[in-house]
């Protein structure tokens, strides 16, 4: 099973008028993905954000500065009805992301970071690395019983460990670099593994063009057309071996001198 996720909050559906190329570039993916049979792909598209009536991810509350037993896996934030926080999104993107073997990301440069409904993901993500799987030891969210049950040793379960990655990241003329190390070693940190070079791509489409024709510009860059289909092509058969027993993490058996 693929996850492909589409970071961009531009669609047809609302002001920007017309799709982003981001979607594009996921469909790329997605339809090279399904030419190959046995595979199972779900789009996440994180426009719909954007273009949906009250659809949200509420904003990470850091309850793992706290202690590492009071961020519950998955979030338990939210709903808070005191404070009409309901109907948060995450709870479908969570079983999105475990049910997943391989996660595609697929993101435009906004001001040298990856776009906000990216970011909104990312951090309540946090919970997926060290998060508590069992509320009861907190008893709900009591912050001084977390810091008793973090100091008597917190086995910092890693919920997404061993799934494989793919990074693709677009801008216009700066940060799409920086940005595809920042995805990348968020990944790794959660111990996410890499597939390889062919997987992780920043391109700038459009450099130092005008907004206006951008999609013409993505209509003629047959080379990222490509690259983007053969990192979703790589992903792919990185989980057909990883499942199959033959793609295996090189150092997975080694002692972590600091683990977390």
């Amino acid at each position: 099973r693929i996850l492909l996720i589409n970071g961009s909050s531009r669609s047809e559906h609302t002001c920007p008028g017309e799709m982003s190329k981001t979607f594009r570039l996921v469909e790329l993916a997605r339809s090279a993905i399904a030419a190959r049979p046995g595979f199972a792909i779900e789009v996440l598209d994180l426009a719909r954000l954007a273009s949906e009536y009250g659809r949200r991810i509420f904003p990470c509350k850091a309850c793992f500065s706290t202690a590492a037993a009071l961020c519950h896996w998955p979030c338990s934030c939210y709903p808070n009805h005191s404070l009409g926080q309901v109907n948060d999104w995450m709870n479908d993107i969570y079983p999105l992301w475990v049910e997943a073997h391989g996660v595609m990301i697929v993101t435009p440069v906004n001001w040298y970071h990856s776009s906000s409904p990216v970011k909104l993901m990312m951090d309540r993500l946090v919970c997926a690395d060290g998060g508590n799987p069992d509320p009861s030891l907190t008893q709900g969210k009591d912050a001084a019983l977390a810091k008793k049950v973090e100091l008597a040793g917190w086995d910092y379960p890693r919920h997404l460990a061993g799934r494989l990655f793919s990074v693709i990241v677009h801008g216009d003329t700066e940060g799409a670099g920086r940005v595809r190390h920042s995805l990348a070693d968020w990944l790794r940190s959660m111990k996410l593994d890499p597939v390889g070079e062919a997987a992780e791509l920043d391109r700038y489409i459009g450099y130092w063009k005008p907004y206006a024709t951008s999609h013409d510009e993505l209509d003629a860059d047959h080379a990222v057309q490509t690259e983007v289909r053969n990192a979703a092509l790589a992903l792919a058969e990185a989980v057909e071996k990883r499942r199959a027993g033959s793609f295996q993490t090189i150092g997975a058996g080694l002692e972590d001198p600091r683990p977390k």
